[in-house]
């Protein structure tokens, strides 16, 4: 969403109406300060100077002029796909939570906390919206918060928003077998996650389920209640971590080649 007024339009002069925005795996932790400035609102400090980017900046917010956002927006419905339910601030909030497997310390968490914590003030005035307690506004060093308060975005569960985007439903009628994977599949596969959403739809419909694995990890086992019918990982096929990394096509078609010889799969 560098350019606001672009990224609306698509060939042939249409104009897009809907968007799903995935939010995870950010290195930022601004609460979509920079998103919002790209999309041309001013976030300004006490002597009305533009803030420069980054989390830290945002500690110094004295408000938000919106006049230079491109009102042709407000036509765009924008979902937000998350799978966490972190609200923005305190001890489950983006920084606290998220910030240090950004590299974060512990003061840069708390400057880091206090900036988001300022950001959401300035927010509820300035554009009259509360963010700060959303579950999942967190997410993406709280872009979900950002989403709502700049482009007046709703948040909802990931995984079911994906698959149904993707027409799932319809490509499991008449399907003999469902093959989905993650890199580590563990007990959250099962919950929130794409596979185990995918998972419970295809076993609601009667069709079997390979998961592909690049390892398992704790409570995996979990899965075999919630509509997967097989796990393979990688790691017990003799594929080390470099190979799967290196030649993830090669390996994952060679785990599911031994994942089809192995089993039989009937509806």
């Amino acid at each position: 969403m560098a350019s606001a007024s672009c990224s609306r339009r698509r060939g042939g002069g249409g104009v897009v109406t809907k968007i799903i925005a995935g939010v995870g795996g950010s290195a930022t932790n601004d609460g979509g300060a920079g998103m919002a400035q790209a999309l041309g609102y001013r976030l300004v400090d006490a002597q009305g100077r533009d803030l420069e980017r980054g989390g830290a900046a945002v500690s110094r917010l004295a408000r938000i002029d919106p006049t230079g956002f491109d009102r042709g927006w407000h036509s765009v419905a924008v979902k937000v796909a998350g799978d966490v339910t972190n609200p923005l601030t305190g001890l489950q909030g983006a920084s606290t939570v998220y910030g240090p497997q950004k590299g974060a310390d512990a003061q840069a968490v708390r400057e880091l906390d206090a900036a988001l914590g300022r950001l959401a003030e300035v927010i509820e005035r300035d554009l009259g919206k509360k963010v700060a307690d959303v579950p999942g506004a967190g997410a993406a060093g709280g872009t979900g918060a950002g989403l709502i308060a700049f482009l007046g975005a709703s948040l909802v569960p990931g995984a079911p928003l994906v698959v149904e985007a993707a027409g799932l439903d319809a490509a499991l009628r008449g399907a003999s077998l469902v093959i989905t994977g993650e890199g580590q599949v563990d007990e959250q596969t099962a919950y929130g996650k794409a596979p185990g959403e995918v998972a419970k739809r295809a076993q609601t419909a009667g069709v079997p389920v390979l998961l592909l694995a690049g390892s398992k990890g704790p409570g995996w086992e979990a899965l075999e209640t919630s509509g997967v019918t097989s796990v393979v990982a990688m790691t017990e096929e003799g594929i080390d971590q470099r190979q799967a990394l290196n030649e993830p096509e090669r390996m994952l078609t060679r785990a599911a080649v031994v994942a089809c010889r192995r089993h039989k799969w009937t509806r």
